[in-house]
Order: C-alpha cells, then sequence, then structure tokens
C-alpha cells in the first residue's frame, strides 16, 4: 500500500505562510493498493487538488471513496472534485454500517442552493453507493475493517491489512471522554493493535483540550500515549488545529518523541504532512 496525504488540518482550511509546511487543506488520503486501485478517505479540501492530479496522470478511472462522516470540513471539498464532472469516472462510495441514502444526502447537500450553482443531479461520473453494514470490505484482496469512531453524531475509523502489513486510520476520535455509540478504550487498542501506521487525530494541546473537551478530538500526547500502548510502529499526529502553525506542530512532535523514548519504545512519531507519501 501508498498513502498519500492530501489534506490533515482540521475543523476548516487554514492556508497561509504559517502552516506552509504541514498544509492548511482539511481532510483527504489517497491509498493505493498494491494492483494500483485507487481508494479516497474523505473529501475534505485536499480532494481537489487530488482530483487535478488524477486528470493530470491519466490514471485509474474508477476509485473507492471511504466517509468517515459528514461533519463538513471531511466533505467540503467534494464540489471542486473535477473527475466527479467528468462522465468516464465511476465513484463507488461507501461508510459503515450507513443506509446508501445516508451516503447519498451527505455529498448532495455539498451542492444543495443555494449554497453552489451545480446541482448533485448535474454530475455526469456514475455513483454507486452502498453500505458496508459494519462487514468487513474486501477489495482487491485488501482488508478494509470499519469501527465506531468516539466523535460527536458518529463516524468511522477503518483499519487496512494486506499482505500481513497493516495500516489503521482514526481522525475525530476523543481519548478523553466517551460519546454515545463510542467504544471502549480497549477496543480501539485491539484495533489499532501492532498497526505499521497509525494516523491518529492529535488537534489539541493539554490546555486548549481544557476548554474543549466534548468536541471529539485528541491530545497530541494522548495519541501517543495511545499508539505506545497499542504497539503501533508509527505514529502520525493527524487533524492539526487551524490556529496551529509549523512551529507550534514541530514542537508537539518533539514533545511526542520525548513522551516515547521515555518509556523506552523505539516507535517513530511524526506529523503528517500535504504532499507526504508512505509506503507499507
Amino acid at each position: 500500500m501508498r498513502i498519500k496525504i492530501w489534506g490533515c488540518r482540521g475543523s476548516i482550511p487554514s492556508p497561509g505562510c504559517a502552516t506552509r509546511c504541514y498544509g492548511g487543506n482539511t481532510t483527504c488520503l489517497e491509498v493505493r493498493l498494491d494492483n494500483g486501485t485507487l481508494v479516497v478517505i474523505d473529501a475534505g479540501t485536499g480532494i481537489r487538488e487530488l482530483g487535478n492530479a488524477m486528470l493530470k496522470d491519466r490514471g485509474p478511472r474508477e476509485l473507492y471513496l471511504l466517509l468517515t462522516h459528514a461533519h463538513w470540513d471531511h466533505l467540503q471539498g467534494f464540489p471542486f472534485f473535477v473527475p466527479a464532472y467528468m462522465q468516464e469516472y465511476s465513484i463507488r462510495v461507501r461508510s459503515g454500517p450507513l443506509a446508501r441514502k445516508s451516503l447519498e444526502r451527505f455529498l448532495a447537500h455539498q451542492l444543495d442552493p443555494p449554497f453552489f450553482p451545480v446541482t448533485f443531479g448535474e454530475l455526469k461520473a456514475h455513483f454507486d453507493f452502498d453500505s458496508a453494514d459494519g462487514r468487513e470490505l474486501s477489495i482487491d484482496g485488501t482488508s478494509i475493517r470499519p469501527i465506531v469512531l468516539n466523535h460527536p453524531n458518529g463516524g468511522y475509523g477503518y483499519r487496512f491489512v494486506f499482505r500481513g502489513k497493516k495500516f489503521v486510520f482514526l481522525t475525530d476520535t476523543e481519548l478523553g471522554q466517551e460519546h454515545p455509540g463510542g467504544l471502549p478504550r480497549g477496543e480501539y487498542l485491539d484495533f489499532c493493535r501492532n498497526a505499521d501506521l497509525l494516523i491518529h487525530d492529535a488537534q489539541y494541546t493539554e490546555a486548549e483540550y481544557q476548554r474543549s473537551r466534548g468536541w471529539g478530538h485528541s491530545t497530541y500526547l494522548a495519541a501517543a500515549q495511545f499508539a505506545l500502548e497499542a504497539g503501533a510502529r508509527r505514529l502520525a499526529l493527524f487533524h492539526h488545529d487551524p490556529l496551529h502553525a509549523d512551529r507550534d506542530i514541530d514542537r508537539f512532535v518533539r514533545e511526542c518523541v520525548h513522551l516515547i523514548r521515555r518509556q523506552g519504545s523505539r516507535m517513530s512519531c511524526f506529523a503528517a504532512r500535504e504532499g507526504m507519501e508512505i509506503t507499507l
């Protein structure tokens, strides 16, 4: 698998000089399976550049779009995803146990008038909406299993497994407080156990979390401690707060590495960055 990050900012896009290194686009990941199949996670503003790149390399005309949840920062780039306007593209939309009509409504709502001049019905790509019904998806030999997120209004994280390599994506999940529908901490630990790569929500500092408890996000130190307990090999801090500049995120990584080394672990820790590619 090859994972490329097109957007890793949380809550709202935050372009500018202070975010030039880690980027200001909201959540969008590209996962290329070993046979070249394209799986896209979320349609934040990062999906615009992904779509432009797809047009340039003239790669696969079929893709899977996995949605974590319907909060705006994870869908707001969809109206600017150019392949959705082209009839040669086929987009298979999937999530956890959500009805297909819910998935269609999530995307269509991004183009509802008077907020956008083009309606969903005018898109020319072929859309296939389905629900995983909590089941494990199998795409070209890769197992993709959803898990409910501990987040207001719910949502789903995903675990990819292929030939013993494991990638887990858990954005928008809160480690410090339980939400309706969320799972006990132990179930999330089991889900992430021995992951080769864990990308985890790390939006807040400890001080910020005192003001934002219950909003559905974790601190970077809590994410590092969780990854240690799960035995992950690599941790990528994700969903950077729009107020955090590059220099802040650099400091957060240093503090996480210090925590990790203090506990005698060799786990790698870094911050997700736009344009970053990771191969498993």
